[in-house]
C-alpha cells in the first residue's frame, strides 16, 4: 500500500509536469472538475515543487484565463472553504492549505473585478470569510525549513489588496480592511521577517488608491500603530513594536516611492514621518 501510493503520487506528478510543459492547457483526458479537485487536494503538500511548482500557478493561471469563469462562486467557495483546513493549528503542515487557499480566493476575486461574474453578495461573503481567517491564523511562519514559503501573513495581505480594487467594497468595508491589517500587525507574536510589512503596506496602497478613505481616518489609523508598543512589563518592548514599526515604515516607501501613489500622498506623506519621528526620537530627530 506504502508503494502504491507513492508510486501514484510519482505518476501525478509526472502527469502535471507534462501540463506544464506544455503551457498549462487543459487536460482534455480528465473532467476539469477532477483536475481541480487534485490540485486543491495538491495546495496542501509539504512538498514546494508539488504546491508551488504545481498546484497554485496551474489554478492561478486558469482562473486568469478565464478557465473556471462559468464556475467561479463554487471555485471561490472551495478555496474560502480551504481557509478552514486546521484553523487554530501552529507549527503543522496544513498551514500551507490555508495560505494556498487565501493565495487563489484572491486571485479568483482579481477575476470578478475584470469580468464581473460573481454576485455582489458572494463577493462580500468571501470577503468576510479572508478577514475571519486572516485575524484567527496563527501560523505565523514566512518560510519553513524543507517545505519552503508557508507565508499566511503575505498571501492574506494579497488577498486584501484585491478586494480592495473590487467595485463591491465601499468606503466602510475599505476601513474594514484597514483595521484588519493593523489588528493582525499588532496582535502578532513573532517578528514577521520574510516580507510580510511590505506586502501588507501594498494592501494599504489598494485601499487608499481608491480615494474612498478621508485622512480623518487614516490619521488616527497611522496613530494606532505607531502607539500599539505593549506596558507590560514582562512583554518584550522591541517585539511588541516591530512589526508596526516595519509596517509604518514599509508604508512609507510605498507612498513615496510608488509610481501610481494615492491622492492623499502629501498629506499622508507628512502624517507617517510625524508618526515615525515621535516613535524613533532618538534616530529620527528633527534637524535643529
Amino acid at each position: 500500500m506504502v508503494g502504491g501510493g507513492w508510486q501514484d503520487g510519482l505518476m501525478a506528478t509526472a502527469y502535471w509536469q507534462r501540463v506544464l510543459a506544455g503551457g498549462l492547457a487543459v487536460p482534455t483526458d480528465r473532467p476539469l472538475v477532477d483536475l481541480t479537485a487534485e490540485l486543491a487536494t495538491m495546495l496542501g503538500s509539504p512538498d514546494p515543487a508539488v504546491r508551488d511548482g504545481i498546484a497554485c500557478p496551474a489554478m492561478a493561471t486558469w482562473i486568469e484565463r478565464g478557465v473556471y469563469d462559468d464556475l467561479i462562486s463554487g471555485l471561490g467557495d472551495g478555496m474560502a472553504t480551504g481557509l478552514g483546513v486546521g484553523l487554530g493549528e501552529r507549527d503543522t503542515d496544513t498551514v500551507f492549505r490555508r495560505s494556498c487557499s487565501a493565495l487563489l480566493l484572491g486571485e479568483v476575486i482579481g477575476r470578478d473585478n475584470a469580468a464581473r461574474l460573481a454576485p455582489p453578495a458572494k463577493v462580500l461573503e468571501w470577503a468576510d470569510r479572508i478577514v475571519t481567517w486572516y485575524l484567527r491564523e496563527r501560523d505565523l511562519r514566512g518560510y519553513v525549513p524543507g517545505r519552503g514559503r508557508a507565508h499566511a501573513v503575505a498571501h492574506g495581505a494579497d488577498a486584501i489588496g484585491v478586494l480592495a480594487r473590487s467595485p463591491h467594497v465601499g468606503t466602510p468595508e475599505l476601513i474594514v480592511l484597514l483595521d484588519v491589517i493593523a489588528d493582525r500587525v499588532i496582535s502578532a507574536d513573532v517578528v514577521l521577517h520574510a516580507g510580510e510589512p511590505d506586502r501588507m503596506a501594498m494592501a494599504v496602497m489598494e485601499v487608499l488608491r481608491r480615494d474612498d478613505v478621508p485622512l480623518r481616518v487614516i490619521e488616527p489609523w497611522i496613530a494606532r500603530l505607531a502607539g500599539s508598543a505593549g506596558s507590560t512589563a514582562d512583554v518584550d518592548p522591541y517585539l511588541a513594536t516591530a512589526n508596526p514599526q516595519a509596517l509604518l515604515r514599509a508604508l512609507y516607501l510605498q507612498v513615496e516611492l510608488a509610481g501610481d501613489p494615492p491622492p492623499v500622498r502629501a498629506d499622508l506623506l507628512l502624517v507617517l514621518v510625524e508618526a515615525l519621528r515621535a516613535t524613533n526620537s532618538s534616530t529620527l530627530a528633527k534637524p535643529r
